[in-house]
């Protein structure tokens, strides 16, 4: 099968590697490119691809390989590949080239939960100190004062952000962002289905069809088609036997007939597949169980984990005693004085008051600004008074109002362990 290679994509990656074997007077050529763009656009893929055209020989290491339980292990690991593309230069007289993929998810720091290891350092600091010493990389221990070869890195990712900001600056790193335009997808798809007897419009027409979706798409939809004929061969075998079927067994292997590839199936194929994306994307079941990524992402001011936390049944709504600048408001048949957006306090949040009163737990309240939530510095604000839910209500209610422009956070205290059963974040500027 012939693969298309996106012209721009062959083209920078040429350059620097041919660019890095070149001997430039006064030319600091930047030893590590880093591919970087949207999930699923075919980066190594494509990267492959001009390695073989080229002839270069390829080392990888994978970001999964930049953690280990032995301090000192991901770095070492970096160092002896990159020596070992350096002597296959030297022993097979070809240009190599050393490439890491996913280095953002090995050595990139995403949110305040990431946790930045020895390793996660190291990893940074030796990628560093080989792109300013790219001839003399040694390992732990040994000293080899022969120069090496100088090896380009290749290293893609989603998101080079989430770097150590020293690594990536101009002169260790060249940036090139990958996002193929409508040419580039519609040769990638025509490689793709180059067997299957589509004519070019109608691989323009299932591009058209999929604006938004990743290249890997038109690869995963080309095998979903398969599905049917796998689905037969699987009842005609029996599913007890499938595994000795194809596993153990001394038959041939299975074959199967090349399967009607025409535009109409391929379309429906594809709607079938971005329904499951959007319900995975929807669902947001993680928010419903885990309380504390809801208050996380209220913090970073995302609305959609206060979306499932108001109540569905308008029954619930019509009968809840609600509190505004501390005067209690009682809805009548359904129907209610003031709308539960002007409202301080949602019902869950009142009905969390009062389960956590009703079980002897106290209540208090924390406040900051951004800063001091970001870094987990709240202000203590006090307790709240009164023992019905009621009282503490209004009292909430007039100290959300005291605290206007920062954010709160709701404690619930168990006053005989002395631990708190409940934070919550419950007002946001």
């Amino acid at each position: 099968m012939t693969y298309y290679i996106a012209p721009r994509f062959r083209d920078k990656l040429a350059v620097h590697i041919t660019k890095n074997f070149l001997d430039l007077p006064n030319v600091r050529v930047p030893l590590i490119l880093g591919i970087h763009g949207r999930k699923g656009e075919g980066k190594s893929f494509q990267c492959e691809l001009v390695f073989e055209q080229m002839g270069v020989g390829v080392v990888h290491i994978s970001g999964g390989e930049l953690e280990s339980p032995d301090a000192g292990d991901p770095a070492r690991l970096i160092r002896l590949r990159y020596r070992e593309a350096a002597e296959m230069i030297r022993v097979q007289g070809r240009m190599c080239i050393l490439m890491i993929n996913d280095l953002d998810a090995g050595a990139g720091r995403f949110d305040r939960g990431t946790q930045y290891t020895v390793n996660t350092q190291l990893v940074n600091a030796t990628l560093m100190n080989i792109a300013d010493q790219p001839t003399d990389v040694q390992l732990p221990g040994s000293y080899d004062a022969t120069p090496l070869h100088r090896v380009p890195i290749i290293v893609t990712g989603n998101d080079f952000s989430t770097l150590y900001a020293p690594l990536i600056r101009d002169g260790r790193m060249e940036k090139f962002y990958w996002e193929p335009d409508r040419d580039d997808r519609i040769g990638i798809a025509s490689g793709i289905f180059a067997e299957d007897g589509l004519s070019g419009n109608e691989i323009e027409q299932l591009v058209d069809n999929f604006p938004n979706q990743s290249i890997d798409f038109f690869s995963a939809l080309r095998s979903r088609v398969y599905d049917e004929q796998i689905l037969q061969f699987i009842h005609e075998v029996g599913i007890e036997r499938i595994s000795f079927r194809i596993v153990k067994s001394t038959e041939v292997p299975p074959t199967f007939a090349k399967p009607n590839f025409t535009l109409f199936r391929l379309i429906e194929f594809g709607h079938l597949m971005m329904g499951e994306q959007q319900r995975v994307e929807t669902r947001g079941l993680v928010r419903e169980y885990n309380k504390a990524l809801r208050e996380t992402e209220l913090v970073l001011g995302d609305d959609t984990a206060t979306s499932s936390s108001q109540p569905e049944n308008p029954q619930e709504i019509a009968h809840t005693p609600l509190v505004k600048n501390g005067v209690k408001e009682v809805h009548n048949g359904g129907m209610r004085h003031e709308s539960l957006a002007n409202l301080p306090l949602d019902s869950e949040t009142q009905a969390q008051i009062r389960e956590l009163l009703g079980q002897g737990y106290s209540l208090s309240i924390e406040h900051g600004n951004e800063r001091r939530v970001r870094s987990n510095a709240w202000a203590n604000g006090g307790t709240l008074q009164g023992n019905e839910a009621s009282v503490a209500i209004a009292d909430l209610a007039e100290r959300l109002t005291q605290h206007q422009g920062e954010y709160v956070r709701l404690i619930g205290i168990d006053p005989k362990a002395k631990r708190r059963v409940l934070e919550k974040i419950i007002q946001r500027p």
